[in-house]
């Protein structure tokens, strides 16, 4: 049977994720956001979904089968639970929750309920990332024993005084909002060895300081300067994985380094080939060798638009899940996989020591 779609949270990456449903011709039948009037405005552009007055409303609609949960984080654990015992299958958006603990909250109702459940790692969906995975499953790479993955914003804090940076909505800073993505990438090229130990540092050196912080941009909203910011605006980690491998990770929501400078994208280190991509990138070219010499392997692939690539490619795989029980582009495991290095680097932070994950 065809999948219908809800939309609980109309902001931004709830549109995102409307599009890209009407893109796969997934009708939209019911939307919710805890602003009416967003709620109002997101049905009235998606189609005319029908626009709940909460979520048990759109939860309650048989003709729903599967949600997008694209709330603040705050409320993922929450809300992704409450979808699985109205027995939908569930779209969850990064990060997975704000700890560990919730993860595991959300694992065994997915358990109990014999639910469906795929994490939004967007990253791993795009055509540079893809290629690269087919080339290290097919073993031109070698042995992957180091992975050095960043991203950078120069001064991007997003929504400064709003829900973004105020640690007890959102989880914590740029590792929780872009690391994750590298991370989980990370993780998913090498294979999804096990994390073992981490050693961890973040700083908080713009963002605090509210009204003296210039920004080029100013995404999720304007500052609130009677807002909080008690998060970090950049983050470094070395994690290191059963089996020997390495991640190095490296994110900013601000710095003082100009950007064409530091490279955002995933640098795989391999015994026979490696190479650097950006994840959104059209183009990258593996160093290996070939007849006793260094060579350059550079892939060919078409994309016309890498972003609806890679978000086409998570719904090609959402729907099949919600349709056929197919596996999930990615899971709860990979969820947790990720938020247990978060947890990991946060602590090892506090405690100014590798930690144990």
């Amino acid at each position: 049977m065809a999948m219908t779609l809800g939309i609980i949270g109309a902001g931004a990456i709830g549109n995102v994720h409307a599009d890209t449903a009407t893109r796969a011709g997934i009708p939209i039948a019911g939307c919710w956001d805890v602003n009416p009037s967003k709620g109002e405005a997101f049905g009235k552009k998606h189609g005319g979904a029908r626009v709940c007055g909460s979520i048990k409303e759109l939860l309650s609609m048989k003709e729903v089968d599967a949600v997008v949960v694209a709330v603040p984080n705050v409320d993922h654990a929450t809300v992704a639970c409450e979808a699985l015992e109205a027995g939908k299958t569930v779209f969850l958006e990064k990060p997975m929750a704000l700890n560990v603990a919730e993860c595991d909250t959300i694992i065994k109702t997915l358990e109990r309920t014999k639910g469906r459940l795929q994490m939004g790692f967007v990253s791993r969906g795009t055509p540079a990332s893809r290629n690269v995975k087919h080339f290290i499953d097919a073993g031109t790479f070698g042995r992957i024993y180091h992975i050095k993955c960043s991203l950078y914003r120069r001064r991007g804090v997003p929504g400064l005084g709003g829900w973004f940076t105020t640690k007890a909505m959102s989880g914590g800073g740029p590792l929780i909002d872009l690391g994750v993505h590298v991370i989980d990438l990370s993780l998913f090229l090498a294979g999804s060895p096990a994390p073992e130990r981490v050693s961890g540092a973040t700083y908080a050196n713009f963002g605090r300081r509210m009204e003296d912080y210039v920004h080029t941009n100013m995404w999720a909203g304007p500052p609130k300067f009677d807002g909080t910011c008690d998060v970090e605006d950049h983050a470094t980690a070395l994690i290191r994985c059963a089996g020997g491998l390495t991640i190095e990770a490296n994110v900013t929501w601000a710095m003082n380094v100009d950007e064409k400078h530091m490279p955002n994208g995933i640098t795989v280190f391999g015994d026979k080939g490696g190479c650097f991509f950006p994840i959104f990138g059209k183009q990258f070219t593996i160093a290996t060798e070939a007849g006793g010499k260094v060579a350059d392997l550079t892939p060919e692939f078409a994309s016309g638009n890498v972003e609806h690539d890679a978000w086409d490619e998570q719904y090609r795989m959402f729907k099949a899940l919600a349709e056929h029980g197919t596996p999930a582009h990615a899971d709860a495991a990979a969820g947790r996989r990720v938020q247990s290095i978060l947890d990991a680097v946060y602590r090892s932070s506090a405690e100014g020591r590798e930690v144990t994950v």
